[in-house]
């Protein structure tokens, strides 16, 4: 079975128009529809196509934790009902009307919730992820390999993948990563906003210059499952050691060009160069807020 991280996958990935979302879960479709282009325009026809034939992949929707953060619905799936207009950014329409092939579902934990439990928390994210690919399986399936998102989209159905929004949903436990790989998940993001025992953020000190001996081992043993490594959020010396471990090609599912942008989170030109080189894709946010 083709596992996420291996280069077949990154060549279903490179070829296809390839986007990221930010906080709270933001279809696809501003993509095709935010500008007025009228209907003859060449260039949306021509989009469209394509987008027709080789799936568009969403790098990273919050909608996991809308539904968990809703007023109403408070976790409860079923009364987010995904085939209406939803109070938030993403349902079934929206994300036909943007032509999404297949989408990686954040699976998100904050990382300053420690007192809290993080692996509850991861739990209980990953099951309501699941729960709401479940409930619509004339729209959605669960993907666990790149067989899987050409198989979904061939069948007209969105690829649904999970991927985890924050190392520190491990706490520090190899087996913990093997456990939720187990349940479904294919990227993680190596920090989210707090720097680790083990890795630096990028909005947080950098302790450890980039990544720890375990920090090593964390990416060695992602590339062993097959997990993609996720380098969106973490500093540059993390990026910069992460990608001297890898064996795999790395992504960064929602992280801009630093020097277009110039915050603490998006990627410097010479992360960039080095991304080109280790074959892994910079996925494109098209939303100004940076979570």
């Amino acid at each position: 079975m083709l596992h996420l991280l291996s280069r077949p996958v990154m060549r279903l990935f490179m070829p296809t128009v390839v986007a990221a979302v930010a906080f709270f879960g933001l279809s696809g479709a501003r993509s095709l529809h935010a500008q007025s282009s009228p209907p003859a325009d060449k260039y949306l026809a021509r989009a469209k196509r394509i987008l027709s034939q080789t799936p568009l992949i969403d790098g990273h929707n919050d909608l996991p934790w809308r539904i968990r953060e809703d007023s109403i619905a408070r976790g409860n799936v079923d009364a987010y009902d995904l085939r209406r207009r939803t109070p938030g950014q993403t349902d079934l329409d929206r994300l036909k009307a943007g032509m999404v092939g297949a989408q990686f579902w954040s699976v998100y934990t904050p990382g300053d919730w420690r007192d809290s439990g993080y692996a509850r928390i991861q739990l209980e994210q990953i099951d309501i992820a699941r729960r709401f690919i479940a409930k619509y399986p004339d729209r959605l399936a669960l993907a666990l390999t790149a067989a899987d998102i050409r198989r979904e989209f061939k069948a007209g159905k969105i690829a649904s993948l999970l991927g985890l929004e924050g190392g520190h949903a491990i706490e520090n436990s190899l087996g913990a990563l093997r456990a939720y790989y187990d349940l479904g998940v294919r990227y993680m993001t190596l920090t989210h906003n707090v720097t680790l025992d083990w890795a630096d953020a990028a909005l947080d000190s950098a302790k450890h210059k980039g990544l720890t001996p375990f920090g090593d081992s964390v990416v060695r043993e992602m590339n062993r499952l097959g997990m993609l490594v996720d380098l969106s959020h973490v500093s540059p010396g993390t990026m910069s050691a992460a990608l001297n471990v890898s064996q795999a090609p790395v992504i960064f599912s929602h992280s801009g060009a630093r020097a277009l942008v110039d915050v603490p989170r998006n990627v410097p030109d010479s992360i960039l160069r080095r991304v080109t080189a280790n074959g892994g894709i910079v996925m494109v946010p098209f939303v100004s807020c940076h979570h």
